[in-house]
């Protein structure tokens, strides 16, 4: 179900991110504050968090290099203005 949303192009990105907060970041991150995780964890909720970051955005066309991309980590990053999930899951066990 949550695949059709991010692929169905009448919602606006903005609304995506908005669900992908809700649904995808409080599940990923229930019960993390007894959560042992190794480096391979965190490595795995990554990738898992920047893909679905990217099927959100999809494609960005490069006006210098005239071809269609995909965006870096960092333009991820640097376009959903949050913390990751790694940085969620430590500041859920601070608290």
């Amino acid at each position: 179900m949550v695949q059709k949303i991010f692929k169905n192009k009448s919602i606006s990105k903005k609304l995506k991110l908005r669900l992908t907060n809700t649904i995808t970041d409080e599940t990923l991150t229930y019960a993390s504050e007894i959560w042992t995780l190794t480096i391979r964890d965190r490595k795995q909720l990554n990738i898992f968090e920047r893909r679905v970051y990217r099927r959100i955005s999809g494609p960005v066309y490069d006006k210098e290099k005239e071809n269609w991309r995909i965006l870096t980590n960092k333009e991820i990053y640097t376009h959903v203005k949050k913390p990751t999930i790694i940085e969620t899951i430590r500041l859920n066990r601070l608290h």
